[in-house]
């Protein structure tokens, strides 16, 4: 199994990459939001890798969080969803797009990625809403040490410019975490945690945990 690889990026396509290992050049498929977040050619990256295996095929899909490879992984065992359409959805909704939409039943929102139909979508919902607030849990721990890609290994005879500064982790997917797990200790079932909790980071987008901890309540609260 390959789970990671970190090199050198030799080319970028819309929906897949090359990059160079130690001299070995390895073809990444990926979202196009993914390809088009990354560097130019010539710089370093890391990708974590989920390796698709069939009889006439070996394929490798690209990601930049450990998350979205678990999501990748769960829309895979739904089905009428292949890698294609999985790397359909993450594209257009990204990993957190994905949790809330499978959270608060937006099975809308999975019909917009392109080549999936309502019935898709809808099965996508129903069939992964009782494990969303499992991986939502974990999104945190999950992408928690993700090492840096390696410096670029230049051409010989050749001058590669330095890799940009490492972007600060993102961190919604812990404080997500710690609200659900806040809510969990307060007596909220897992489902209906994750969809107060989904609801509430969509409508306030960049809040900390305590706020989003309140927004959920709100949300959980007893109307009337």
């Amino acid at each position: 199994m390959i789970g990671r690889i970190a090199g050198r990026l030799l080319h970028r396509g819309p929906d897949h990459v090359m990059i160079d290992v130690g001299g070995v050049g390895y073809v990444v498929h990926v979202s196009e939001r993914l390809a088009a977040s990354l560097p130019p050619p010539g710089q370093a990256v890391a990708l974590y890798t989920d390796l698709l295996v069939r009889e006439d095929l070996l394929q490798l899909y690209g990601f930049l969080t450990l998350t979205e490879r678990e999501w990748h992984r769960l829309l895979m065992g739904v089905q009428g969803i292949g890698a294609k359409a999985s790397m359909a959805i993450l594209g257009t909704l990204g990993a957190e797009g994905v949790a809330r939409a499978i959270a608060i039943g937006d099975w809308a929102a999975i019909k917009a990625a392109p080549g999936v139909g309502p019935k898709i979508a809808q099965r996508v919902v129903n069939e992964l809403r009782d494990k969303a607030p499992a991986l939502m849990a974990l999104g945190g721990s999950l992408d928690e040490g993700a090492g840096p890609a390696p410096a670029p290994v230049p051409d010989s005879g050749a001058e590669v410019a330095p890799p940009p500064p490492a972007s600060p982790p993102a961190s919604s997917a812990s404080v997500q975490a710690d609200a659900l797990s806040a809510l969990g200790n307060l007596g909220y079932s897992p489902s209906e945690a994750a969809q107060a909790v989904a609801r509430a980071a969509g409508e306030a987008q960049g809040a900390d945990a305590a706020a989003l901890i309140r927004a959920a309540l709100k949300l959980l609260a007893p109307k009337g």
